[in-house]
């Protein structure tokens, strides 16, 4: 997946926790984020990385963003190692 597209489907995934009001509250007291940060973050890629990051944490999460926008539910995990220093080592 190219980093463009992952930043699409970190930014559906911003909107649609932006639109949870269940998990909203959740995500900005584990990440510290702000509301503000929701608004002035939204095209940094290392803050996209930590809301699928956040979406990726819980089964529920990943199937109800992934149905909510026609996803498969590999679609949030390759788009996090799509993102610049997100990528998953190569240990020897």
């Amino acid at each position: 997946m190219k980093q463009e597209q992952a930043e699409v489907i970190g930014l559906q995934a911003l909107v649609w926790l932006i639109e949870n009001e269940e998990l909203r509250p959740v995500f900005l007291g584990a990440s510290g984020a702000t509301i503000e940060d929701l608004k002035t973050r939204a095209g940094d890629s290392d803050f996209l990385a930590s809301v699928l990051d956040f979406i990726l944490m819980d089964d529920d999460h990943v199937t109800g963003f992934c149905d909510a926008n026609g996803l498969t539910y590999e679609t949030p995990m390759q788009a996090l190692h799509s993102l610049p220093g997100q990528g998953v080592p190569n240990w020897p």
